[in-house]
């Protein structure tokens, strides 16, 4: 997927209309549960109501479980090159752009899958 997402709601406008947001949030759960970190959320969740869990949970976990927020980050294999290169001072900042770089990564997964089946 080459697509360059400026935001979120850009990503998952376009996860929706490649028919990929039901594999993305099934992607979302599944990693959630390796990494060992409580996520719930219905399967008929709305875009903005998911990133909005999202970004609470991210926001949660850098304030109160540091390592777990790490665990996570490892699972979901972003790179730590990309949370560095954040430039933001307010941890609901950060929060948000980690959020984002969470989507990317398990949309990318779900398109790999779609594209290459497996």
């Amino acid at each position: 997927m080459l697509i360059n997402f400026n935001n979120s709601q850009e990503l998952l406008e376009v996860a929706q209309k490649k028919r990929l947001y039901q594999k993305l949030l099934t992607q979302v759960k599944k990693d959630f549960e390796m990494a060992n970190v409580g996520l719930e959320f219905n399967m008929d969740i709305k875009p903005n109501e998911l990133r909005s869990i999202l970004h609470e949970k991210i926001y949660f976990l850098i304030l109160e479980k540091f390592q777990e927020y790490l665990n996570l980050l490892y699972v979901l294999d972003i790179p730590e090159t990309a949370v560095k290169k954040i430039e933001a001072d307010d941890v609901v900042d950060v929060s948000a752009e980690v959020c984002f770089l969470l989507l990317k990564r398990e949309l990318q997964k779900v398109w790999f899958k779609d594209k290459y089946g497996s």
